[in-house]
């Protein structure tokens, strides 16, 4: 299956410790090698990153790797193709414009006869069930609300809903955002970590390397890193209830919500 990985924090923050991590997954100690991509948000609008070969012989991956990219919201995905061939058309994440932002997706899963529901105002460019289980998605919320709701209760709950829907079909392990919260949505394994102050040193688990955050952070950051797999040996994540959603603002998670 797939590897996904995200972070939400309350100002631009440098993700290159967890993706040099991510990156040794896709072809080198893990079996993801058919693609991957990275969305970083400035503001409304999303910057995207993508590449279909193995994320470990990248050169986009390694441009990214070694460039300071601050944001407050990323989403990245490595692909293990199990529908649709390897090509550009079918990497994640995807990215859609809703309420004038950029909405990014991506998914960890299968979904048996996700095809036969018919998306509202999207379409797929590419083959993959992950695609058009986005444009379902962003469809109904669209049709739901023609604009941003100004209380993200009602919007959190009917994301929550439709995920509940999708997830009778397969394993719907999503990241989306709409460029102010982040959803994450699990049927079967991802995992998350705060890190705030006092910060302390962390070690990768793919890679031989060692940071410590009380030399690259201020004393009022907060970063929630969010995985299919804990990417630190010597820190403590917290395992996602099966059929749940984490809604995450900021860094920190402001709601919970059971999907069963």
């Amino acid at each position: 299956m797939c590897e996904l990985l995200a972070m939400s924090a309350n100002t631009p923050t440098d993700i290159r410790f967890s993706i040099t991590g991510l990156v040794e997954r896709g072809g080198r100690t893990a079996q993801h090698g058919d693609g991957w991509g990275i969305g970083f948000y400035e503001g409304r609008q999303c910057r995207l990153f993508h590449d279909p070969v193995s994320s470990s012989e990248s050169e986009v991956a390694h441009f990214v790797r070694d460039c300071s990219i601050k944001s407050e919201i990323v989403i990245s995905h490595i692909r293990k193709a199990n529908r649709g061939k390897v090509c550009l058309a079918n990497t994640h994440p995807f990215m859609r414009e809703l309420w004038g932002r950029s909405c990014v997706f991506a998914h960890n899963g299968q979904l048996k006869g996700i095809k036969r529901w018919p998306p509202r105002h999207y379409r797929p460019i590419g083959t993959t069930d992950s695609e058009h289980a986005f444009c379902w998605l962003l469809g109904e919320i669209r049709e739901r609300f023609p604009r941003m709701p100004a209380r993200p209760g009602p919007l959190r709950q009917f994301v929550a809903d439709r995920c509940a829907e999708v997830s009778e079909l397969g394993a719907f392990n999503i990241l989306f955002s709409d460029a102010r919260d982040l959803y994450v949505h699990c049927t079967s394994k991802l995992c998350w970590i705060t890190r705030r102050a006092p910060f302390g040193e962390a070690r990768l688990r793919d890679a031989e390397v060692v940071v410590d955050f009380g030399q690259e952070t201020t004393p009022n950051d907060i970063v929630t890193v969010i995985a299919t797999e804990p990417l630190t040996t010597n820190e403590e994540w917290t395992w996602m209830a099966r059929r749940s959603l984490l809604v995450f603002r900021e860094g920190l998670p402001v709601a919970e919500i059971d999907t069963r």
